[in-house]
């Protein structure tokens, strides 16, 4: 690193930290970060930018042609925080245990270098601060604000922390890193009935919920080529009651998450679960409803 860049960003370190400490401390759920976009939007200001909504604005001088957007997110995620430092939750149930407290004092922390040395290159930064990235909702809805024709950029930037790494190290690489993640709901609708002495009237939808579990693991094994990656897990199973363990019961839901880096292999995964569905559902001789949803870009 350049013994000048260096210095420069140990001078800023402390306010660094003092950053992430305040988010830290006051953690907001997915489009609800109103306390920390009112820190951003502050500092932005203060580090001289043209701040508008959660983007701030910087150009060179002199000023140049090309453009480049950085992004961090900003929001966190129901979880009860159990450490004991000085920054630790002020919310009740709510922690920054993503990092994207981080990931916001960072980005503040290049704009605020970056601003400090804008004849060190040539063009102008977007800095965008996105809300609602674990509900899925604020790139949508930063897309559907016109984000990108308001603020038209060459390329755009960004990263997610790892604890796995060493400190200071950084992964890079030129294909998909992040997986896209969409979600399955299913509801098997059979007949109930008495689980020793009727249960040859009943249509069972337990025994079919397993099997039809069983199933989904054949699409990444049998459907998908060895040459990508794909995962299809279930995450929730709700059915019957533990205080009638004699009655088989009428419905079953079934609940899960898939993860795939590109758009074929998406396309397949979605088409074999429906398959599956209605195939086991016809087989058995019950009714069944699916919902699925792709998560973020629903095209891609």
């Amino acid at each position: 690193m350049d013994k000048r860049l260096a210095m420069d960003l140990q001078e800023m370190q402390q306010e660094l930290i003092a950053i992430r400490h305040d988010i830290h401390a006051n953690p907001e759920l997915s489009m609800q970060e109103a306390r920390t976009s009112k820190l951003v939007a502050r500092k932005l200001k203060q580090y001289e930018f043209i701040v508008t909504e959660e983007v701030g604005t910087l150009e060179s001088v002199p000023p140049g042609d090309r453009s480049i957007a950085l992004r961090a997110d900003m929001d966190t995620l129901k979880l009860v925080e159990e450490s004991n430092v000085s920054y630790t939750s002020t919310v009740p149930e709510v922690m920054h245990a993503y990092g994207h407290d981080g990931h916001t004092a960072m980005l503040l922390d290049a704009a605020k270098y970056l601003s400090n040395h804008r004849n060190s290159f040539f063009g102008t930064v977007y800095f965008i601060f996105q809300p609602g990235e674990e509900k899925l909702e604020g790139a949508v809805a930063m897309m559907n604000d016109q984000l990108f024709e308001r603020f038209p950029f060459d390329v755009i930037d960004g990263l997610h922390n790892s604890s796995g790494k060493p400190i200071g190290t950084f992964n890079i690489r030129f294909s998909p890193m992040m997986a896209a993640s969409d979600r399955f709901l299913v509801t098997f609708q059979g007949t109930d009935g008495h689980g020793g002495a009727y249960s040859h009237l009943a249509i069972d939808v337990t025994v079919l919920q397993a099997q039809f579990i069983l199933a989904l693991q054949t699409i990444v094994s049998r459907n998908i080529s060895p040459k990508n990656a794909a995962v299809i897990s279930v995450g929730a199973i709700q059915g019957g009651s533990f205080n009638s363990l004699n009655v088989m019961p009428s419905e079953i839901r079934i609940g899960g998450i898939t993860r795939s880096f590109t758009k074929l292999v998406r396309d397949i995964i979605e088409r074999r679960i429906k398959e599956l569905v209605h195939g086991f559902a016809q087989s058995f001789g019950c009714t069944v409803q699916i919902e699925y949803n792709r998560l973020g870009c629903s095209t891609c």
